[in-house]
């Protein structure tokens, strides 16, 4: 049996805490400061959830330069207070480095009581579907 370490149960509390302080800063009109503490949580968490190899690897391939700069990029615009330019530049870094682990939670998001209707939807499918790019259905960490 495969126990979860006290490190990745705590990223993965930092990154819950660090996607609400970022809906908390777009729901406050973009404030500055919320969004970039969102950033920093959300980092950490990921870090501390994956490991800091497995983090530097993540953020070092050739392949994702494009998302990864647009994702560092947005975080930057949001520390220099603007937020607005800077939560755009992040959610295409986010779609670009992330955009084939959507099909794969939205299967499993399927399996879920209460809101596993909605994801069987055919629109939604194909929406989640659209984001896969070919038949690998590996996670992007």
């Amino acid at each position: 049996i495969n126990m979860i370490s006290d490190n990745a149960k705590i990223g993965t509390g930092l990154l819950f805490l660090g996607c609400v302080f970022l809906c908390l800063g777009v729901l406050f009109l973009f404030d500055s400061a919320l969004l970039a503490l969102g950033d920093v949580l959300f980092l950490t968490g990921l870090t501390l959830t994956i490991g800091v190899s497995r983090t530097l690897r993540f953020f070092s391939r050739r392949d994702r330069l494009r998302g990864i700069i647009s994702f560092f990029g947005g975080i930057f615009l949001v520390m220099i207070r603007w937020p607005v330019i800077g939560m755009i530049c992040q959610l295409y870094g986010l779609v670009y480095l992330f955009g084939q682990f959507f099909p794969i939670a939205a299967q499993s998001l399927k399996d879920t009581p209460v809101i596993g209707s909605i994801f069987t939807i055919p629109a939604i499918e194909q929406f989640f579907a659209s984001f896969s790019g070919g038949g690998d259905r590996r996670a992007p960490v």
